[in-house]
């Protein structure tokens, strides 16, 4: 089974920052990135740190998968190229673990049932078969909601309005102690580290030829997460009726409306937003 492209999308949440969101895509798999907000000083060249990891571990996936790396192994060989290049080209060691480049991810492949699914964090896919209700893959609606109910309880305690940015010095200890515990029990991401392969969560989808599947960024999920826009179902039929572009003009219409974050929390007015619709054929 292939993958038709229907439509992509990947827009900054400020047009004058590096885009921290990357996608990439083959005939036979998939793959959206989202790369978490860096918290100090960059250590690798260009933009951010978490745009590096991002729009990299993307050009490897889909360079390992097109030279038919088993997907597992396309992952393990990503990581292990982003660890060999963090090293060499960072401007010095990791003092914290904080300051690792990280990213969520969804990546899709073909599989005979269906499609595989691996998964790092909180990007998500939304699949929906013929004639059938939308199934949701990834925890991204939990993460969401559990990240809303965070930003609000620390900009309460330092009197901020939520979307004060996630590197305001008030935020900070909390965001880097929680970063700190990547790479280590349940908390697993896309980095420079090859270990991560043997923690990512693994999905074997059954699905008939026409099924339509929205991978996106949580950037892009608000819309059905957070902003009360739409449900899921509702998502990805307005992506297929409307266009990526419209619902990313939608989505930025919203957080247009709500700049401080206080009827919607969140660390920033708004997200870099990334989404692929692709059918399988």
């Amino acid at each position: 089974m292939t993958f038709e492209i229907l439509d992509t999308l990947s827009i900054p949440g400020d047009p004058l920052k590096p885009n921290d969101d990357a996608f990439a895509h083959a005939d036979n798999a998939a793959v959206v990135l989202d790369g978490a907000t860096s918290l100090g000083d960059p250590l690798m060249p260009g933009g951010s740190d978490a745009a590096w990891i991002a729009h990299f571990g993307a050009r490897r996936l889909m360079a390992h998968m097109r030279d038919g790396d088993a997907p597992r192994d396309a992952l393990r060989h990503a990581l292990i190229d982003a660890r060999k290049s963090f090293e060499g080209l960072r401007r010095r060691p990791v003092k914290e673990k904080w300051e690792t480049p990280t990213a969520s991810m969804m990546f899709v492949h073909d599989h005979a049932e269906g499609f595989g699914a691996l998964s790092f964090g909180d990007c998500v896919a939304l699949v929906k078969r013929p004639g059938k209700d939308i199934e949701i893959i990834g925890e991204a609606f939990d993460k969401r909601a559990a990240e809303a109910r965070r930003v609000a309880k620390l900009a309460a305690e330092n009197g901020l309005p939520p979307a004060s940015g996630a590197n305001r010095p008030e935020y900070l200890p909390s965001l880097r102690a929680a970063r700190n515990r990547v790479n280590s029990g349940r908390h697993w991401a896309f980095s420079p580290d090859e270990r991560a392969a043997d923690h990512v969560e693994e999905w074997i989808v059954a699905a008939p030829r026409g099924t339509i599947v929205l991978l996106a960024s949580d950037g892009f999920l608000a819309l059905a997460s957070d902003y009360d826009a739409c449900d899921s179902g509702e998502l990805v039929d307005a992506a297929l009726e409307k266009g990526l572009g419209a619902l990313g003009e939608g989505l930025r219409a919203i957080e247009a409306a709500d700049p401080e974050g206080r009827d919607f929390p969140r660390f920033k007015t708004s997200d870099d937003a990334t989404a692929v619709l692709l059918k399988l054929a």
